[in-house]
Formats: structure tokens, C-alpha cells, sequence
């Protein structure tokens, strides 16, 4: 979640590339018209190669795709490179800078499903003809809208492929308007079917799109059908289970389960890489947290802003600037990152961050500003 003074729910905007992991963004031919590409996001470890390669497939946000930013999976890519993978995350067709038109068949989540899974493909057969990629040790992931496309393109011959990990896989048809429930249930039937590779499904009981009940029911639908996978009924974690993948503190829960999965499908486990996390912000002694009336520049109607992010779940950060604007994320992935861009999207003049998780980082030196 991101808000900003006057931009509402504003995209972030590009975010560095991370030199921990090497990460580039390269343009992947896929899709049906000649020129289709795909925006795609490579992490790799140091050296030449080849690596065994994971490929990380996204979720749909609400709104229109092409406004979608580029997804990374810094957290999923971060574990993956320190255990010698190449990862690829590919906005599909019609995502964000990727070419070609986004398709959807309404409630038709068969059709969705395999409309998804023929970018994977493309995705697929290009990492296999790079150098750098071990073409005979490749895992797909995806999440939400992701994972249902990553077990939709499991039905197909997926060379180099050795297994499919889903990370509350489906799609939501908002508003109710038909039952999709019932048709991601019948989706899974038909996937399963013709299913031709392992795969282990992650699901939370607090998950806000697919709960427990539905979830039990497209893996029944999937394993009764011929499908292979494992079902994984984790519990609560914070506020939505959904976002498990894309917080920084939800690798306690998948990933001793996704090691055990790697090591079923042959796949390394094994940490050969040593990837520095990012250093923590410094905390001062500005003000107390909860001391709202502290929040420098920023008008009443933004430190009315600090005093809901205060209830926000972490990883959360809270940005400033001193033309009184401010910008906020919760949750996520690079969340400092975020509330900046939030910020600086309203502001002429630099923004800083003042609260990071639950302490104050505004430079004590900086309290000129102090109303």
C-alpha cells in the first residue's frame, strides 16, 4: 500500500537496480505478434554460469495492467540468487512496459489461466537458449494471478522444467458478478488432467482472495483430476496471507517449505553465495513515535496521515519533505523505497524518511523545521 499528499495511491515510480544481485532489466521476445516483448527482471549471482534458473510469475493488481510497475520478488530472488539460481521475473504481455494487450475471458478462469501460461512458455524456451542459464534445471513460482498461469502452462511439454511452486494462486473477479469461485475450481480440474509436472501450493488461512475452504477445493479438483501437488495450509500471517510472498518478514514461513520442495524435484538448496542484506536505517532520538505533533513541515492533515500509518503493519516507512508534503508504504517489498518515491512524487525538494518500522530516523539536526 502507498499514499502520498496529493498523488492518490501514486506508483512508486523505477526503483534502483540492486547491485547485490546483479539485477538487470532486459526485454524477452514472447507473445504471437513478431515484435512481442516481455519486460523481464534478471537477479543472477557473480560469474558467467550457467545457473539453474527460477522464474517468478506475477499477480494482477487491480486497475489497468499497463499501469502495473515491474515486479522483482526481491525477498523470493534475494534466497534464490544466495543458493547460485538465476531468476527471471517477466511482466507478461500487456503488464507494464511489456508489448502486446493484456486479454481476460471474464470468469472464464480456464481461458485466463492458459492465456497467462503462453507467455511463461516463450519465457521458458528463451532462458533455455542463453549461456548463462543450466536449461536442464529450471522451477517456475508464481503468485496469485501468477500462480494460476504458472499451473495453467504446467499442462504443457516444459523442457528443462522440473517442478511449479503456487503462492495463492487463482483470480478474483471483484464485485461478485459470476461465480468464480466455482470456475477457478473448474479451471484446476481441467489443469489437473492434463498436468505434467510436480507442484507445491502455499495457501494462508487469512488470505483475503482464496481462504482455506476454496483453496481445499481447487487442490482436491487438481488431485482428483491426475494433477501432482502438494497442499501447504499455512496459518494467519499479519493482517492478509495473500501478500505472503512480497513481505519481508514471510520467508520464516515459505521457505523451509520451498527448500523441501527444491529438494524433491532435484533442485540446489544449499546457500553458496553471500548476498548482504540491505543495512537498517539508523534510528534517533527526534522525537517519540507516537509523538505526532512532532512530524516536522508537514500540515495537520499529514500528521493525521502519520497517526494511520502508525497502525499500519510493518515493513512500513513514513517520508517527509520540507514543502510539507509526505508519502507512506506498508507491507510489500522496498518499502523505504516507496515512501519516497510516494513522497517526491507531490514535493520540489527532496524527500527523507522520518519513521521506518517503529523508529524515528529524521536527522535530529533537522528539526528547524519543527512546528
Amino acid at each position: 500500500m502507498l499514499a502520498c499528499a496529493s498523488l492518490p495511491l501514486a506508483q512508486a515510480g523505477e526503483l534502483a537496480l540492486d547491485a547485490r544481485l546483479n539485477e538487470q532489466v532486459i526485454m524477452v521476445p514472447a507473445g504471437r505478434a513478431p515484435e512481442g516483448q516481455l519486460e523481464t527482471t534478471v537477479f543472477r549471482p557473480p560469474g558467467a554460469g550457467p545457473f539453474p534458473l527460477l522464474i517468478v510469475n506475477h499477480g494482477k493488481a487491480p486497475g489497468n495492467p499497463r499501469l502495473q510497475a515491474r515486479d522483482r520478488f526481491i525477498y523470493l530472488a534475494t534466497a534464490f540468487v544466495r543458493r547460485g539460481y538465476a531468476v527471471m521475473v517477466p511482466m507478461r504481455s500487456g503488464f507494464a512496459n511489456s508489448s502486446g494487450k493484456f486479454v481476460e475471458y471474464g470468469c472464464n478462469m480456464t481461458a485466463n489461466g492458459y492465456e497467462q501460461a503462453g507467455d511463461i512458455a516463450d519465457v521458458v524456451r528463451f532462458a533455455r537458449q542463453q549461456q548463462w542459464v543450466d536449461g536442464e534445471r529450471i522451477v517456475l513460482a508464481g503468485q496469485s494471478f501468477g500462480g494460476l498461469a504458472s499451473v495453467a502452462a504446467a499442462t504443457q511439454e516444459l523442457p528443462g522444467v522440473r517442478g511449479i511452486m503456487n503462492f495463492a494462486g487463482g483470480l478474483k473477479v471483484h464485485g461478485d458478478l459470476c461465480d468464480w469461485r466455482g470456475a477457478l475450481v473448474k479451471a484446476f480440474t481441467e489443469y489437473g488432467r492434463r498436468n505434467k509436472l510436480p507442484s507445491m501450493w502455499m495457501y494462508g488461512a487469512n488470505d483475503s482472495y482464496f481462504g482455506p475452504e476454496l483453496a481445499a477445493r481447487m487442490h482436491q479438483a487438481f488431485t482428483a483430476a491426475g494433477g501432482r501437488a502438494q497442499l501447504v495450509a499455512f496459518g494467519a500471517f499479519k493482517k492478509d496471507a495473500h501478500g505472503l510472498l512480497g513481505n519481508r518478514d514471510g520467508a520464516t514461513v515459505w521457505l523451509p517449505e520451498v527448500e523441501r520442495f527444491l529438494a524433491a524435484v532435484g533442485m540446489p538448496t544449499r546457500e553458496v553465495y553471500a548476498v548482504a542484506d540491505p543495512p537498517p536505517q539508523r534510528a534517533t532520538h527526534y522525537a517519540a513515535l507516537e509523538d505526532v505533533e512532532a512530524v516536522p513541515y508537514v500540515p495537520q492533515r499529514g500528521r493525521e496521515q502519520y497517526r494511520e500509518f502508525l497502525k499500519k503493519a510493518t515493513p512500513r516507512a513514513f517520508a517527509i519533505s520540507r514543502t510539507g508534503s509526505w508519502g507512506w508504504a506498508e507491507e510489500g517489498e522496498n518499502t523505504n523505497e516507496k515512501a519516497l518515491a510516494a513522497c517526491q512524487s507531490a514535493s520540489r525538494e527532496p524527500c527523507r524518511l522520518y519513521s521506518v518500522d517503529y523508529q524515528i530516523v529524521w536527522p535530529e539536526r533537522a528539526s528547524a523545521g519543527r512546528n
